[in-house]
């Protein structure tokens, strides 16, 4: 079951990257006074940085 479970995780570490790669992706063709409104990139960056390790 322990292959299973890193597989299991591998996918939704993957998944998560993916969509996070998209949104990134969308909200950079935005104008840049609407990304400037929202705080992007500064705000995103800095809330990925300080994210805790994923626990084994």
């Amino acid at each position: 079951m322990r292959m299973f479970n890193d597989v299991s995780r591998f996918a939704a570490m993957y998944l998560a990257r993916r969509a996070r790669l998209r949104t990134e992706r969308m909200l950079g063709a935005l104008p840049t006074d609407i990304r400037k409104d929202l705080g992007w990139p500064d705000s995103v960056h800095e809330r990925i940085r300080f994210q805790p390790p994923v626990q084994n």
